[in-house]
């Protein structure tokens, strides 16, 4: 088989599949005996790449920090994956990435918007946490920049993405874009933060949040200092419902508390939608209005259906109802886990 590997990157994915079904046709008991076949499927899969994304002009959001604009949504072949926004800060020394998008492909595509503001190369990356959507650009950064490119995070993110959640994420944005991001490789965070470190890069300081959990048990956040603006990653997002599944709603609210307590008045700005300096407010009240209700709901006695029921009535989430995306098939689950964690409070 001699595989014609300038063709399009369609016509590669289709030799692709060709190719690891071929390996299918020894059975799933073959392949367990044959690491070759596996090892040649991986470098397949890592060799053929995705189609490019197309450009999405960076827009400045403050004297420092401009953003690679993702539309609100869910990762899907439309969009290839580009669902979470890109955040960069030009400094005196260089350019500094918050979060660097769900694949290689949006990598690239974000350092090309770079070039078009700035020559200075990019000299840090900061993941906000774990999930696949904020830091599988990585791979992208490395790439054109060095492997020894300083990529920070949190020990437990780290760990996270050097472990099982880093493969399995890398799997899931494949599965939802069909294949889009092919050629992604999961490239790990190597250096490891803390609350309350202060970067200097000259003419910018960065300091960094984390207050327990929130949307993740790992959830770093980073104060722009002299542009008074915080990158807070999916701790709140303008107009969907944060995944909540690895998170805690009254963890939540601390961290809220905390942040505003320390940075005082900010531009928060999240990973998905447009920030404002209400976001935490905004978004905290929707959450509150699934919160509480469950844990009335606790006390009472009263089961789950009855619980939806009164977060469905309240004024804070029914105001949200026609308007917040992925507000239906999201806030079924959502309720649940906050009554499955009022529980826990309680108890």
């Amino acid at each position: 088989m001699n595989p014609d590997f300038s063709a399009t990157p369609r016509n590669r994915r289709q030799w692709l599949r060709m190719a690891t079904g071929l390996g299918l046709g020894l059975g799933a008991a073959g392949l367990a005996l044959v690491p070759e076949a596996r090892l040649f499927a991986q470098q397949l899969q890592e060799f053929i790449e995705g189609p490019p994304v197309p450009d999405v002009a960076p827009e400045q959001l403050s004297p420092h920090v401009w953003m690679v604009y993702a539309k609100d949504g869910f990762p899907n072949q439309a969009n290839q994956g580009l669902m979470a926004s890109v955040i960069f800060v030009v400094t005196r020394k260089g350019v500094v990435v918050l979060d660097t998008g769900a694949s290689l492909q949006i990598g690239q595509m974000a350092i090309r918007m770079i070039k078009t503001v700035t020559p200075l190369p990019v000299i840090a990356v900061f993941n906000s946490h774990y999930h696949g959507d904020h830091w599988l650009g990585n791979h992208a950064f490395a790439e054109a920049f060095g492997q020894d490119l300083p990529i920070h995070a949190l020990a437990h993110t780290r760990d996270q993405i050097a472990g099982h959640e880093g493969n399995l994420w890398r799997s899931l944005m494949e599965r939802w874009t069909n294949q889009a991001t092919l050629g992604t490789k999961v490239v790990a965070p190597n250096q490891v933060v803390e609350h309350g470190q202060v970067f200097d890069y000259g003419d910018v300081q960065i300091k960094l949040h984390h207050y327990g959990r929130a949307h993740t048990p790992s959830d770093l956040c980073c104060e722009i200092v002299q542009d008074r603006l915080t990158y807070v990653g999916d701790i709140a997002m303008a107009n969907r419902i944060a995944n909540i599944d690895d998170g805690s709603y009254p963890g939540t609210f601390r961290y809220y508390d905390a942040i505003k307590k320390a940075a005082g008045e900010q531009l928060w700005v999240p990973g998905h939608g447009r920030g404002s300096k209400d976001l935490l407010d905004t978004y905290g009240s929707f959450m509150k209005g699934i919160w509480e209700p469950c844990v009335q709901a606790v006390k009472e006695g009263i089961a789950l259906d009855g619980a939806k029921d009164r977060v469905l009535k309240d004024p804070r989430v029914a105001s949200r109802a026609k308007t917040m995306d992925g507000f239906d098939s999201n806030i079924g689950k959502y309720t649940s886990l906050a009554y499955l964690e009022a529980e826990k409070e309680a108890f």
